[in-house]
């Protein structure tokens, strides 16, 4: 009796429950995008994340949420959908994309988002999706982040 109690707390040789078939994981994320055929930019089109969106509530910078220096940086080394060339849009570019009726995007913000054009105060103009308007706003506040890419060679 002891003998079968220890083999069975040390493994011993009983076979364990296993499926016949095993779950390696779940398959592999697709990253969007979103391709304006008109402007011919390609828009990244990923999920925000909770604690995005407690950054841009707190002022904090965080993957797709942050000051517009982290913006810059974040688009700079974005390395997604396979390409590495993401930049910040410009303000005519989010203003044009959403101007148009109906939302482009599978995972959007109805909050404002960072531009790379300067206002002539110091401050860089965002986009707010709902009314396509832009507005300025301090460098050190908190945004929304979307990169794009230029798909035209």
């Amino acid at each position: 009796m002891l003998l079968a109690a220890s083999l069975a707390i040390a493994g011993g040789n009983f076979a364990p429950n296993v499926p016949a078939v095993a779950e390696i994981g779940s398959p592999c994320q697709v990253e969007k995008v979103y391709v304006d055929s008109d402007s011919k930019l390609m828009w990244q089109d990923a999920p925000y994340t909770d604690a995005e969106d407690g950054a841009y509530a707190r002022e904090q910078s965080i993957g797709k949420a942050g000051n517009w220096g982290h913006a810059v940086n974040y688009c700079r080394s974005l390395n997604y959908a396979g390409y590495t060339d993401w930049r910040l849009p410009t303000a005519d570019e989010l203003q044009e994309i959403h101007y148009h009726e109906g939302q482009h995007f599978t995972y959007f913000r109805d909050k404002d988002f960072w531009t790379s054009t300067p206002t002539t105060d110091g401050k860089y103009y965002v986009v707010y999706p709902a009314d396509a308007y832009k507005y300025k706003r301090s460098k050190r506040q908190s945004n929304y982040i979307r990169c794009v890419r230029c798909t035209k060679k």
